[in-house]
């Protein structure tokens, strides 16, 4: 899952984004609406986590903008204020959901999580595809029953091909949504963590290599 978060309060955000990589998700982090125009102009996130009150660009403004434009992309709104009126107004504005400060951090987990299921085909919680079964809310796999132990890359990686249901994801579009931004498209980041996400998964591999166009479940 791709998430962006949006957040002047540089201390929270960075917060915000640690824990959610450590869901394995991919995170990038700006601090301002303007900046985050910018980023959702050239990046497909399924989720943004969207404090209201931003300098340069109101937060408000900013989800018009991911309204206005059609996008996948799903919104949940912060706020410091609790009022019901602001939440509505919030929701009205065209948020898919409203979290006041200060909030449980496992709830915000679970809101994006939801988001990023409505952002995309809707797909049941767990997955279960090949003798594979992930459960992305327990942060559990299991292949035949037996469990594996996954680094939060590869876990991503192995989220994102499950959910395409069999269908070819590329390299490219597996370094879109399990890496932020700042990891080097030149990379082979990609190519070593399917090689370990095949081994630690077992015999038969059943992540197969499409010459040319990338992988599939």
């Amino acid at each position: 899952m791709r998430v962006l978060v949006v957040e002047d309060e540089q201390l929270l955000a960075e917060a915000v984004a640690t824990g959610l990589r450590r869901e394995a998700m991919a995170v990038d982090v700006v601090y301002d609406g303007e900046a985050a125009l910018q980023r959702i102009a050239v990046n497909d996130y399924d989720v943004v986590v969207l404090d209201r009150d931003l300098p340069l660009v109101h937060g408000d403004d900013v989800c018009r903008s991911v309204v206005e434009q059609g996008l996948a992309t799903r919104v949940i709104m912060l706020t410091a204020s609790g009022d019901i009126s602001d939440r509505v107004e919030g929701l009205e504005i065209g948020a898919d959901d409203y979290l006041p400060k200060p909030f449980a951090f496992s709830e915000l987990v679970a809101r994006v999580r939801a988001l990023g299921r409505r952002a995309t085909v809707p797909l049941p919680p767990v997955l279960d595809r090949a003798g594979i079964t992930l459960d992305p809310g327990r942060r559990e796999v299991l292949r035949d029953g037996r469990s594996i132990q996954l680094a939060p890359k590869e876990f991503a990686v192995l989220e994102v091909l499950m959910r395409a249901g069999g269908a070819v994801v590329s390299a490219e579009q597996l370094l879109e949504k399990a890496w932020d931004e700042h990891t080097d498209p030149f990379t082979n980041v990609v190519r070593v963590t399917v090689m370990t996400l095949r081994r630690k998964l077992g015999d038969p591999a059943v992540i197969v290599t499409v010459p040319g166009s990338g992988y599939r479940i």
